[in-house]
């Protein structure tokens, strides 16, 4: 397990490239309590209430890590060596890189990072002036002196500022994740000011708690040549009070991750990013109400959030739309009703959607069909409480929405508390039909199987109303092979038994990898990757061993 260190926080190099679990928004209590609130005051207050205050830094230190593991990859590489060790090789030993055109050794130096970049210019005296030109690509991790893997916030900052100082531009990609700018906020209001000047393209700066919402300066909204975005951990200017003109022209690629907004604040980067094609919301300290108005947005990515509703309105190239672990926001018309609307309108080309909470939330379709149906959707993931009747009863209705649905992925997580309601095989019967599974469903996957009754029954009515059923896929949850238990042959059984409608399909059996799975699998990178086809699809059953049934 990955050991968090108290203050001073280890730098982001020290910190695995995974996911780690994050605490669920839901446990997270209101989070107002730390909004505006100094740390001082916070750790008296959890003094006055009986917490051990060390816990606030594992606290920052997850939310860190969180934000981290959902940046984007540097373009260039930080760890590999900038060496003339292996030039001996070369029998003249010629230097014949100095000869190539002034054009291909900008574009090395623009994919080296700023501090090889710069020793470039040590070569000959034919370098200083194309590292002078070359557009330049900055992270303050790579600014750190040699064999210092944790100096001091002032000397982080120093080197950012002597770097953006040193170079005239443009810059490719600037990364700025381990300044504590509370502490620093006249150097952040200057280098985002040498930014716009100087042309950056992609941005990506975190703020380094506390204050987990220190007010990021309005000129970032200045920046015409961005293409690629990324905020961590602030509060995002008052839009209000920037100009009319203000826009992101070449905007592609937007990451907001854990900041205070206010549902203006988004609706305005989405109304002045004409060309817009990605963006992810990923965790967030205040309650979001996501409305899609782009025509330019192909996928969004919305998770371990507080939501309000998500309302698709206009969003005829959007193919993507995902949301996982999140919840209704505290004090919102959701969490009174303990649900949240997620509304589809205009989303002609949305082809993949998921996962749905049937029972946790409110699907509304609104695409102008007097169905009510969402046709383009082909992949389909949902998360379904099958221990309790409410949720499950729920699931007929959004399948029904998706007539042409192609593949759905259903995860059952673990039911803490006891079952409420069962529903068994004659509830499926006596629904009426879907259409979906009918016609066009081919592929179902179905994650972290207990053999509960409503399991099988649900497992059991694919099976025999699937007419063009090619694949079903079964992860057997771990706790089904533990000593003492019913065994794994007596609760497939029924499913094994079943008259299937489609004899050709082959049905997969695998023992999960994983214990204690909290809720579904999912990989944000492949989320955004609109090459891959399937993006709920992991694959990580693979790696376990087949179960064969007698």
């Amino acid at each position: 397990k990955q050991r968090l260190h108290s203050p001073p926080l280890p730098p982001p190099n020290q910190i695995p490239r995974r996911r780690p679990p994050p605490p669920p928004p839901a446990a997270m209590g209101d989070p107002q309590f730390t909004i505006g609130t100094s740390m001082s005051d916070i750790l008296a207050t959890m003094e006055r209430d009986g917490h051990d205050p060390a816990t606030i830094s594992l606290g920052i230190n997850a939310m860190l890590c969180f934000v981290y593991d959902y940046l984007p990859e540097p373009p260039v590489s930080l760890t590999a060596s900038l060496s003339l060790a292996g030039a001996s090789w070369v029998p003249d030993g010629v230097d014949r890189i100095s000869r190539l055109p002034d054009v291909l050794l900008r574009d090395i130096i623009s994919r080296l990072s700023a501090k090889d970049a710069a020793r470039t210019a040590a070569l000959s005296s034919r370098w200083p002036p194309l590292w002078r030109s070359a557009p330049l690509a900055l992270f303050d991790i790579n600014l750190f002196p040699d064999g210092d893997a944790s100096p001091s916030p002032c000397a982080v900052t120093a080197a950012v500022s002597g770097a953006l100082a040193a170079h005239p531009g443009p810059f490719r990609c600037v990364h700025l994740i381990c300044s504590t700018m509370d502490k620093h906020r006249g150097e952040m209001a200057r280098w985002i000011d040498i930014l716009v000047a100087k042309g950056v393209q992609e941005l990506v700066f975190v703020n380094r708690p506390w204050p987990i919402d220190l007010r990021l300066p309005a000129t970032i909204f200045s920046c015409a040549s961005l293409t690629r975005l990324y905020l961590g951990i602030w509060r995002l200017p008052d839009t209000a009070a920037v100009p009319r003109g203000v826009s992101f022209p070449n905007l592609r690629e937007l990451g907001l991750c854990w900041n205070v907004m206010e549902d203006r604040d988004l609706a305005f980067m989405l109304e002045r990013s004409p060309v817009l094609e990605f963006l992810g919301i990923m965790g967030s300290q205040t309650g979001v109400r996501v409305r899609l108005v782009s025509h330019s947005l192909r996928c969004v990515q919305l998770g371990f959030s507080f939501m309000e509703d998500i309302d698709v309105v206009d969003a005829p190239r959007l193919e993507r739309l995902f949301q996982w672990e999140t919840v209704s926001a505290v004090n919102s018309r959701a969490m009174a009703n303990r649900s949240f609307r997620i509304k589809i309108g205009h989303a002609p080309n949305l082809r993949v959607l998921g996962y749905l909470q049937p029972g946790e939330q409110e699907l509304v379709v609104v695409a102008g069909s007097k169905e009510n149906i969402v046709p383009s959707v082909q992949i389909l993931a949902m998360e379904v409480q099958f221990g309790a009747r409410n949720a499950v009863k729920k699931v007929p209705g959004f399948l029904r929405c998706f007539p042409n649905l192609e593949t759905l992925h259903v995860q059952s997580p673990r039911i803490l508390e006891e079952s409420i309601g069962k529903v068994n095989l004659k509830f499926w019967q006596e629904g009426g039909p879907i259409k979906c599974v009918l016609q066009s469903l081919k592929k179902l996957f179905f994650y972290e199987f207990r053999g509960s009754r409503s399991e099988v029954a649900f497992l059991k009515f694919i099976a025999e109303r699937g007419r063009v059923l090619e694949q079903m896929v079964v992860v057997v949850a771990k706790e089904c092979f533990s000593p003492g238990g019913d065994g794994v042959n007596a609760k497939l059984k029924p499913l094994t038994n079943a008259k299937w409608n489609s004899k050709g399909c082959k049905l997969e059996l695998f023992k999960s990898p994983l214990t204690d799975v909290a809720g579904p699998i999912c990989s944000h990178r492949h989320a955004s990757d609109l090459g891959f086809a399937d993006p709920f699809d992991l694959k990580y059953y693979y790696k376990s061993e087949t179960i064969s049934v007698s």
